[in-house]
């Protein structure tokens, strides 16, 4: 396989960017376990998205990319939960969903629809995976979303002057906007899943995992418990796990076969 770490421009979020790519070769002859390869030569691509204070990189097993012959593409976003935030140059959610998979497939070549486009996030990029693939349905095909960190219910309840652990209420306003009108906007996951519903517009395959020891748990269970209510199609596993490589490096493997109907 190759790595690129390509550089270029974007206009959304005004200045230049930086993002990885694994592609795998092509002109190798298959591996002998490999599924068959795509006839009309483009390559599925993979969108991997990383946690908070992290940064691009590859977190699942490499040998799936020559395996499932995907292009691998890893951005980099800050700590800006793949939100579009008022502040010019702070559009993530339009970079992520619109921008980047245009510029790659087109300088790629890789394939454009969204059944042979998927989304994988852990933690923060879980939120993301699962934020971007709802609100670009016409993008993404597959969300796969592991410990995903959504706690965007707890941000709708704070006040000027709080916060927690991670951060204060400044950064949880400027990432996902006036607290008191989350959950009615585009920042929540769950007014996506409603406006999709009520456009009946089809909604991504969705893979949730969590660890029953990872301190996400419970939030992960309450939007697990909302799908249901919505009477949306999704797979939801628990496992013996914490909020570490240890798990996501299973669970990308699990998720990932699921993508390839193994």
């Amino acid at each position: 396989m190759s790595h690129f770490t390509i550089k270029t421009y974007s206009d959304v979020l005004c200045g230049p960017v930086t993002f990885e790519m694994m592609m795998p070769d092509v002109h190798r002859d298959p591996l002998p376990w490999a599924p068959e390869k795509k006839s009309d030569g483009k390559i599925r691509t993979l969108f991997l998205f990383h946690g908070y204070s992290g940064g691009a990189g590859c977190f699942i097993p490499e040998h799936l990319i020559d395996k499932y012959d995907l292009a691998v593409v890893m951005p980099s976003v800050g700590n800006s939960f793949y939100l579009d935030a008022e502040a010019t140059g702070r559009k993530y959610a339009t970079y992520v969903g619109e921008e980047l998979p245009e510029f790659v497939r087109r300088t790629f070549g890789l394939c454009k629809s969204p059944e042979e486009t998927f989304v994988l996030g852990l933690s923060m990029g879980g939120f993301g995976a699962l934020h971007t693939g709802l609100r670009y349905p016409e993008v993404f095909g597959k969300i796969g979303a592991m410990s995903s960190a959504l706690i965007h219910r707890e941000v709708a309840q704070m006040k000027e002057g709080e916060g927690n652990e991670v951060a204060n209420y400044a950064y949880y306003r400027s990432v996902f906007g006036e607290p008191s009108k989350l959950m009615e906007s585009e920042s929540s996951p769950e007014f996506l899943v409603d406006r999709l519903i009520a456009e009946k517009k089809k909604i991504p395959e969705i893979f949730m995992a969590c660890g029953t020891e990872d301190f996400l748990i419970e939030n992960n269970r309450s939007f697990h418990s909302f799908l249901e209510s919505r009477g949306v199609e999704h797979i939801y596993k628990e496992d013996s796990g914490e909020h570490n490589m240890e798990f996501w490096s299973k669970y990308s493997e699990i998720i990932i076969d699921k993508f390839m109907g193994q």
